[in-house]
């Protein structure tokens, strides 16, 4: 998948023009691409399009019209767009309450080592291309991960969107959290047809 360009950007009364529109639909494209694993984390699977949202939104909201900051957005989402035979994703943890949030994420620092695809029972580990916690006192709230998808698990994965009895599941192996979800048929499609844009 090929990053956002700048020619790709509108301005921001052009934005507004088709913003509801344009958000609608990728509003729709992310509820397939947002899955939950156990009951603090919630993962939403990036696009092009979902990264082209989050820049102009920020654009919008910001009121960026400098070329330095424009560009500063585009470096700094084009880090979401998978590349060749990758997957990206967005992880938040859900823990509302500002002090259970501290000391879940004290619990869980790392925990973006700890995460991975299982693409009919290969194990595709994540990693981090942004900041790594590793060496805080604890995690973040956000975190940023890819997952470069071999060959066979490739094939796996567009044979999962064929054939629903073919298992892929987003496992957390964290000492301090563990969950695993089966993701679903429609979001499996989102995944194949990223692995082939």
């Amino acid at each position: 998948m090929k990053p956002i360009d700048r020619g790709e950007l509108l301005g921001i009364a052009e934005y507004e023009a088709i913003r509801e529109h344009f958000r609608a639909r990728v509003v729709a494209e992310k509820k397939l691409r947002r899955v939950s694993v156990g009951p603090a984390v919630t993962v939403i699977f990036e696009s092009r399009d979902t990264v082209l949202m989050q820049i102009q939104e920020m654009i919008r909201t910001e009121r960026i019209t400098r070329p330095a900051g424009i560009e500063h957005e585009l470096e700094t989402y084009n880090e979401l767009v998978p590349g060749d035979k990758e997957l990206s994703c967005t992880m938040m943890i859900d823990v509302i309450d500002k002090v259970e949030r501290d000391a879940f994420l004290r619990d869980v620092r790392g925990i973006q080592q700890h995460v991975a695809l299982v693409i009919d029972g290969e194990r595709i580990g994540a990693r981090c291309p942004t900041k790594d916690d590793s060496g805080d006192e604890r995690a973040v709230a956000v975190l940023y991960l890819k997952f470069s998808i071999p060959d066979r698990a490739a094939q796996a994965l567009r044979a999962a969107n064929a054939h629903a009895t073919l298992p892929v599941e987003l496992a957390i192996d964290h000492p301090n959290y563990a969950a695993r979800v089966r993701l679903p048929r429609s979001t499996v499609a989102e995944l194949a047809q990223d692995l082939d844009a």
